[in-house]
């Protein structure tokens, strides 16, 4: 019988041509194979030995494809229970010392992944792919995320960036940090968000 399980694979790297399993899409979405290009494309080198944190994890896939490219240490959060599973089913097919998962509400949990960021005196990628609002009880979800940005501490922040649906304008300024460019990919963009000290 064929297996209805949606996979992708990671693109280039160490772990290249692993196949990563997807949750199913009635719990988290998916990142487009061309927005993860552009956004791999965008960091190119950078990402290499840095920490990259991917808030609403999902499969992992983003962080697993940093990962992949060089990255030292990647930090998932993710909430939902069917997710969690495949999340670290794909972690075990890569490296799981260089990988830290916090399960549960990630507006609570970020705050733990500052503090390890604060303790390392290190800072970090921050990449947000919040569920998108149409979602029932999502409603706040962006509300939240924002709010979530507006605290993040400069010292553990590299660079944000955002995956959100095309039709939600990001506001330029958030807290201390400012938008410094927007890639739109049909329904889906990415901004991508620096502390002003950064400019």
């Amino acid at each position: 019988m064929k297996s209805n399980k949606l996979t992708k694979k990671i693109v280039a790297g160490k772990y290249k041509g692993k196949i990563l399993e997807l949750p199913s899409k009635t719990t988290t979405r998916s990142s487009k194979a061309i927005v993860l290009e552009s956004f791999f494309n965008t960091l190119q080198f950078d990402v290499i030995d840095s920490n990259f944190v991917e808030v609403f994890s999902g499969s992992g896939s983003i962080g697993l494809e940093a990962l992949s490219r060089g990255a030292k240490k990647i930090y998932f959060m993710e909430k939902d229970r069917d997710a969690l599973r495949v999340l670290k089913k794909n972690i075990a097919q890569t490296d799981p010392s260089s990988c830290e998962v916090f399960g549960g509400d990630s507006f609570v949990n970020i705050n733990a992944v500052v503090s390890s960021l604060k303790r390392l005196n290190e800072d970090a990628y921050i990449y947000i792919d919040p569920p998108f609002s149409y979602r029932e009880g999502m409603e706040d979800i962006y509300d939240n995320t924002m709010q979530l940005i507006e605290n993040l501490p400069k010292e553990v922040v590299r660079m944000i960036i955002i995956e959100h649906m095309s039709a939600l304008k990001i506001p330029e300024q958030i807290g201390i940090y400012t938008t410094k460019k927007t890639k739109k990919f049909g329904k889906t963009s990415l901004t991508y968000l620096i502390s002003d000290e950064l400019e």
